[in-house]
């Protein structure tokens, strides 16, 4: 029996193209080696088989293939063909006609910015083979979940992306404050003195929390304001606003998804932001199907249009 672990692939092609010949120099041009190259790999196989595999004519002309070379000839050329095949298929994902399910996890924050805009041109930008779910980003179960493959995409800020991830940036985002229309403070720029003395609602993740990412900055300012309500998920916030006069303090983009309810404004102190980011498991960089979904929230998060005051 043959150790095919012992035989060099190059080996079996010019093998193919010594018994397609029967002529060593014919042979070599065709591999585009030189003669003395092309016998010293012949003698090599015929080490490998056992068999002369090309027995020098009669007639001192040319070779004979041996009975055994024979028997090679046709499975050996289909075997490199089907090789060829293989390595030569560049594969191909095609959203109109593929079947596909894709798990992404994002905070809510990011399934309103991403997702949302993302359901709403999934019949335009795919078939019906296409499917994707949403779930909520818990880390560090996230992480496990991308190594063991049940989660495609993570979409999250820069703390969010495990270090073990390949990512991509999605956009800069900074923060604005909301209140509903018509709210009895007017529509006058905020300065610091009315954004610490509005009752605010928190949007707090980690849930319970009345303290916050602005409360810090207020810190280092020596202020502090009212945190009236926390509540766990961003989604709730502009509903609650729109019947209160509380205001609170979110995300750019996801309050221009509400500024048919909202008025925007510019935070009255300097406050950093944070940035957005794809993350994936590095064995799926190059899968064309999530290479596909990357680029359609890429594509989505460069088009996101928000309410930018100045």
């Amino acid at each position: 029996m043959i150790d095919l672990r012992g035989i060099d692939l190059n080996l079996l092609v010019s093998l193919d193209a010594l018994l397609a010949e029967s002529n060593v120099t014919r042979a070599a041009e065709r591999l585009h080696l030189t003669q003395p190259a092309v016998s010293t790999q012949l003698a090599r196989l015929r080490q490998i088989f056992g068999d002369p595999l090309l027995i020098p004519a009669e007639t001192g002309r040319g070779m004979t293939r041996s009975a055994r070379a024979l028997a090679l000839m046709e499975p050996l050329h289909a075997a490199l063909k089907n090789l060829e095949v293989v390595v030569r298929h560049q594969p191909a994902f095609d959203p109109h006609t593929d079947t596909r399910r894709f798990v992404i996890a994002a905070n809510d924050n990011g399934t309103a910015v991403l997702g949302l805009p993302l359901m709403e041109r999934l019949p335009e930008l795919a078939g019906p083979g296409v499917r994707i779910a949403f779930i909520v980003a818990d880390q560090p179960s996230t992480t496990e979940r991308l190594e063991r493959g049940e989660i495609d995409l993570l979409i999250g800020s820069e703390r969010m992306v495990p270090a073990t991830m390949r990512a991509r940036k999605l956009f800069d985002e900074r923060f604005v404050v909301v209140q509903r229309k018509g709210h009895p403070r007017g529509t006058a720029p905020l300065d610091l003195d009315t954004y610490c003395a509005l009752d605010h609602v928190l949007a707090s993740t980690s849930g319970g929390s009345f303290h916050g990412f602005m409360d810090e900055h207020l810190e280092a300012l020596g202020r502090t304001r009212r945190v009236a309500l926390s509540v766990q998920h961003f989604t709730l916030v502009p509903e609650l606003l729109a019947h209160t006069d509380y205001v609170s303090t979110l995300p750019s983009r996801f309050a221009a998804r509400h500024r048919d309810r909202l008025d925007v404004f510019d935070l009255p102190f300097e406050a950093r932001g944070f940035t957005a980011f794809a993350a994936w498991h590095p064995r799926n960089h190059a899968d064309p199907a999530l290479v596909w979904l990357r680029e359609t929230l890429t594509c989505i998060a460069q088009h996101c249009v928000s309410f930018l005051p100045r």
